[in-house]
C-alpha cells in the first residue's frame, strides 16, 4: 500500500482530533481526542525522521477547525527568465514565497515575500495555479497545503539577500538549478514557462 494513502489517513485522524479539541466541552472526550492526536503522530513518525513528540508539538500549535495551509509563490519573469531565490536552509533554489499570514490578501502576501526574499518590487497580476501540494510531486508534510502560484510584474528594486535566502537570480528554462522541491517542483517550474508562452490560458486548478 502506498505511503501517500497512509499519509492521507494519518492527516485525516489528526484533523478529526483537532476539530474535536476545538469544539468539545467534555473532559473525557478531550482525552480521547488527545489520544487520537498521539496515534496520528506515532503513525506519521513511523514514515519519517521526526519523533512522535516533535509531531505532537506541531499538531499542538494548530487551533480551531482543521483546514489546509496556504503557501504563496511569486512567478516573476524578466526577458524570458524566471526569478529564483536560493534558500539558506538547504542551499537549493525556489520561487520566492512562503506561508500566507492571517490579515494579508494573496496579493499582499506574495508581493511582500518577493520583496523580502529577493529585493525586487513587484505587482501581482494573475493567479496562474492553485495546487493541492500532494498532487504535484512535493515531499510529504504533516499538513495539507494549497499552493498559490501568482504571476507578478517586475516594477523595480535590486537583488538583495535576506535571513532566509543566500542567492537571487533569473534563469532560463533550460538553466534551472537544483530546486528545493519541498517548496517548488521541476514540473511546476516547467508549467510556469508554459504559462509565459500562453498568457491566455486560464488558472490551473488542483
Amino acid at each position: 500500500m502506498s505511503d501517500s494513502r497512509w499519509l492521507a489517513w494519518t492527516r485525516r485522524i489528526a484533523a478529526l482530533a483537532q476539530n474535536g479539541l476545538a469544539y468539545t466541552e467534555g473532559p473525557f472526550d478531550r482525552e480521547r481526542y488527545l489520544e487520537l492526536r498521539r496515534i496520528a503522530a506515532e503513525m506519521m513518525g513511523a514514515y519519517g525522521d521526526a519523533s512522535p513528540e516533535h509531531i505532537i508539538a506541531l499538531f499542538a500549535g494548530e487551533a480551531g477547525y482543521s483546514t489546509p495551509k496556504v503557501d504563496v509563490r511569486g512567478v516573476v519573469f524578466k526577458e524570458g527568465r524566471i526569478l529564483l531565490v536560493r534558500e539558506r536552509e538547504d542551499g537549493l533554489w525556489s520561487l520566492p514565497g512562503g506561508w500566507a499570514d492571517a490579515g494579508e490578501s494573496p496579493t499582499e502576501a506574495v508581493e511582500k515575500e518577493i520583496r523580502e526574499e529577493s529585493g525586487y518590487e513587484t505587482r501581482a497580476v494573475k493567479l496562474l495555479a492553485v495546487h493541492d501540494r500532494d498532487r504535484h510531486g512535493s515531499p510529504p508534510l504533516p499538513w495539507a497545503v494549497y499552493k498559490l502560484l501568482i504571476r507578478c510584474e517586475l516594477l523595480g528594486g535590486e537583488p538583495s539577500l535576506s535571513l532566509e535566502t543566500e542567492g537571487v537570480d533569473f534563469f532560463g528554462e533550460n538553466e534551472v538549478p537544483a530546486l528545493s522541491e519541498g517548496r517548488v517542483t521541476p514540473q511546476e517550474i516547467r508549467r510556469m514557462f508554459e504559462h509565459l508562452r500562453n498568457p491566455e490560458w486560464p488558472t490551473d486548478l488542483d
